[in-house]
């Protein structure tokens, strides 16, 4: 027993003099807390709250830190001026997708939100060329967003005004399921159970934390394992929705995004360089469904929530709402600049969830002088975007719920450089301006029809955001959408 004593402590010393002389061998990294042998600082972190830990950390150590998950050091930036120099001012150089084992298990560095270098640049590029030539934020993909947004309508004035509605059971997710159109035309291509749990696995803290920090625990039983099973499922059915594609295409007349990558796949065949393969599509439809349907129903589910809690900001929507469309016609982007304060309540809300703390972690694709120090290349960075939504010189009194930190004295739409939401630089989401156009033409439909009503007196509503892994969820409520 004493010899294996003195091995683990002899191995314990062996990986922290690794661990200092890997800092000083590729560079000087920032300043951090002293890191634990093999676990690194996540005993030392809240795994349900990280940005909260950062935010502590960050007192000590200054706005750029380095903290170990494990073995590999993070570089995390904190605050506005830190994360715009890196992001905006230096973006080429922080636009590499940083360590994500969960996902580069599932994607294999295939697609468009997980990928990197030429891959991830050819991918993304033509993405955001067949959005534009589908029409996002034109009137074609308006109108069915419309569409989506009165069938939401119609499917709650179908339940029974008295009976309350669970908030995990409240429909808008299937209304933010326009990404199918652009995906692959009508057809549903992810069995919707089968995506709920991805979600839910997706934001458990306890295996989200501990595979990242330490991927060989894939080879343990444990809920990663279910993920990655129901995964290779959904992998199948896209296959099965492709060759469908693939029997029916018409290369003069592309329907969806399956379409467009089928041409071009099909052009660039005898290009032994092209990017345009089948594990891309695949991974890229995967990437799209996962990040464009759930991230703005949570958003959706959310903001109703903020609203019960505020029934005086709900009714001076309405209020507009009614002066600027009325009761006959449906809201339309247009009316958006004569709606400042409905379009402050939007981006109130999506400030105050802070549905992704950390955004989805960067790297640096060389070695680079960030300030003092010198960070190598590959080395992920880590940004903490609650530091920005949530600073209290731009946004006074952070954490109250405030349509008026986006409106001036005269009571016009205020934009703010800090709002970072859908992160920024060369990595922000490809999906914002169809993330933009759904939020704020189905919430306004969704009030224009409806009187919210909560089930508890509104002072007894506790708002305070559920922290799981990477992401922000609401608390389970219920409510009862009252016609107007």
């Amino acid at each position: 027993m004493d010899l294996f004593i003195i091995l683990v402590i002899c191995l314990s010393c062996l990986i922290l003099l690794s661990l200092w002389n890997r800092s000083y061998a590729k560079g000087k990294l920032p300043p951090g807390p002293t890191p634990l042998p093999i676990f690194g600082n996540i005993l030392q972190l809240n795994t349900k709250n990280i940005s909260k830990s950062i935010r502590m950390l960050s007192k000590d150590y200054g706005p750029v830190l380095t903290v170990y998950f494990g073995m590999k050091p993070t570089v995390v930036l904190h605050g506005y001026e830190a994360i715009k120099e890196a992001l905006i001012d230096q973006g080429e150089v922080f636009s590499g997708r940083g360590s994500f084992p969960v996902a580069e298990k599932i994607t294999q560095g295939f697609g468009v939100v997980f990928s990197n270098g030429e891959r991830w640049k050819q991918i993304r590029r033509f993405s955001l060329m067949v959005l534009r030539n589908m029409g996002m934020g034109k009137k074609t993909i308006e109108d069915r967003i419309q569409e989506e947004a009165l069938c939401l309508v119609e499917a709650l004035k179908k339940t029974n005004v008295l009976s309350p509605s669970n908030s995990e059971c409240i429909p808008v997710q299937e209304a933010c399921l326009f990404i199918f159109i652009y995906l692959a035309y009508n057809q549903c291509l992810i069995n919707d159970k089968d995506q709920c749990l991805v979600n839910e696995l997706m934001m458990d803290s306890s295996f989200f934390q501990l595979y990242n920090a330490f991927p060989f625990l894939r080879v343990l039983p444990g809920s990663h394992n279910v993920l990655f099973k129901n995964y290779a499922l959904q992998r199948s059915f896209i296959l099965e929705k492709v060759k469908e594609h693939q029997e029916s295409l018409d290369i003069n007349n592309p329907r969806d995004f399956i379409d467009y990558f089928l041409i071009r796949m099909e052009k660039e065949k005898h290009n032994k360089e092209s990017e345009f393969t089948m594990e891309n599509l695949v991974a890229t439809i995967w990437d799209m469904f996962s990040a464009g349907t759930e991230t703005t129903s949570t958003t959706m589910r959310y903001g109703l929530f903020l609203l019960l809690k505020h029934p005086e900001i709900s009714a001076k929507v309405r209020e507009e709402i009614d002066h600027v469309v009325g009761k006959n016609r449906s809201v339309c982007m247009q009316d958006r600049s004569r709606m400042p304060y409905t379009d402050a309540v939007v981006h109130e809300i999506q400030r105050y969830i802070d549905l992704v703390p950390t955004s989805v972690p960067h790297a640096v694709t060389q070695d680079i002088r960030f300030r003092e120090y010198l960070i190598p290349k590959g080395t992920t960075i880590l940004t903490d975007l609650t530091s920005v939504l949530y600073d209290d010189k731009e946004f006074p009194n952070p954490e109250k719920f405030d349509p008026g930190h986006f409106l001036d004295e005269s009571g016009n739409f205020k934009k703010s450089d800090y709002f970072m939401a859908f992160s920024a630089g060369k990595r922000i989401c490809a999906g914002e301006g169809l993330a933009r156009m759904e939020l704020f033409l189905i919430l306004t439909t969704i009030l224009q029809n409806f009187t919210l009503k909560p089930l508890v007196d509104p002072k007894d509503i506790d708002t305070t955001p559920v922290h799981k892994g990477f992401g922000t969820i609401p608390p389970f409520y219920e409510l009862c959408f009252i016609p107007v």
